[in-house]
């Protein structure tokens, strides 16, 4: 009881000193909300008011089906240009596509020809390039047939193929980015709230008093991370219900409670990490390039921004070591897919195991940095 009385104690120290920290304060506020917000629209793939413009050298009825079928939000409204105004129009950056429809194009189609449209694309804008020309392709070939009286799928194809999109029907990358963002900032702060707490400790000379009394380096841990683990935790909860679901309109169908239970075992993780490289920093701006160092390989070899199957093997297997893997994994399945607990225990199980070990080898080197402020 005494032991479970220090770390209670010690850690209503650290949410108030966390709270009298007000530049974190401020970084934690952003980062949950407009943070997540324009994480999460900027993180989508889709056409947004990409500027197009055309030349109409056809004047014809179809030709002006075409222009009228390229419309917000996708894309701006299309503007009609001269031929010899095409090559001002892209160097200048006033328009990524330029739709070149050549004369007689209504008549070569009604007559059974294969007429060519001229596309100019600034490739300068490497996104928007490559998924506006597939966009482009499709709208046009759709207003064709749809003049011509021919069906988009020919009645000779054997089989007749039909997609749902469970999770999101309308593949708005807002919705993936939103949830992902939320899952990078709990791994980030986590580790960085830990770290500092344990500098400033140093920094402030309050380490020695610390040890002056009757704790153990464990209790001072256990408290940090219960303390830390908890603002992260209730932020993130904060800033699902109000930032992705109120204001992003992101409908979450899976039990959000199970997800903040499994983002509970994988703070454990986290915040034990974040404790081990500050024992290892000696101020703030080395323990911001330790987080650097660590928190890059663990975010982008997750599997949260590309596929793990597209890794190497070795780089899979070795990433099963690292806790944002199952995090994300686990995260995926219960956010997007409504998955119960029956689905991803063996996640869960996996983030309490790591944790256990990135715990103890962060009391070790604590222990360690405490032997040595005392000697």
């Amino acid at each position: 009881m005494r032991k479970l009385n220090n770390i209670w104690q010690l850690g209503i120290k650290e949410l108030q000193s966390l709270w009298h920290d007000k530049a974190l304060l401020v970084i934690i506020a952003f980062m949950f909300t407009v943070g997540i917000h324009t994480g999460a629209n900027s993180s989508s793939l889709e056409l947004h008011n990409a500027p197009i413009a055309f030349v109409d050298e056809d004047a014809s009825p179809l030709s002006g089906r075409i222009v009228e079928a390229f419309y917000e939000p996708s894309f701006s409204r299309p503007k009609i240009i001269p031929a010899s105004e095409v090559d001002r129009e892209l160097n200048n950056g006033k328009s990524t596509f330029v739709v070149d429809i050549p004369p007689s194009f209504e008549h070569d189609v009604l007559s059974g020809k294969q007429p060519e449209i001229g596309v100019d694309i600034d490739a300068t804008r490497v996104t928007q390039a490559f998924i506006g020309a597939g966009y482009i392709r499709s709208i046009i070939t759709g207003e064709i047939n749809s003049q011509v009286g021919r069906g988009a799928i020919s009645s000779a194809a054997p089989v007749n193929f039909v997609i749902h999109a469970l999770f999101n029907p309308n593949l708005d990358g807002i919705w993936f980015g939103g949830i992902m963002e939320i899952m990078t900032d709990i791994t980030l702060l986590s580790i960085i709230l830990t770290g500092a707490a344990l500098i400033r400790e140093r920094e402030h000379g309050t380490v020695e008093h610390l040890l002056v009394m009757p704790l153990s380096p464990f209790e001072i841990m256990v408290a940090k991370i219960w303390a830390n683990g908890l603002v992260i935790l209730f932020s993130a909860a904060i800033s699902l219900f109000l930032v992705v679901k109120g204001i992003l309109g992101v409908p979450i169908h899976g039990s959000i409670p199970l997800f903040l239970f499994g983002a509970l075992l994988y703070l454990f993780s986290t915040t034990s990490i974040g404790i081990f490289l500050g024992t290892i920093a000696r101020s703030m701006p080395q323990l911001g390039l330790l987080v650097i160092l660590v928190i890059i390989p663990m975010q982008l070899l997750s599997g949260g921004m590309t596929p793990r199957e597209s890794m190497p093997k070795l780089v899979q297997d070795v990433m099963l070591a690292a806790p944002t893997t199952h995090f994300v994994k686990f995260s995926q399945a219960i956010l997007y897919r409504g998955a119960g607990f029956e689905v991803v225990w063996p996640q869960f199980a996996a983030v309490v195991v790591i944790g256990t070990v990135f715990f103890g080898i962060a009391h070790l080197r604590f222990k360690k940095s405490v032997a040595l402020i005392q000697v």
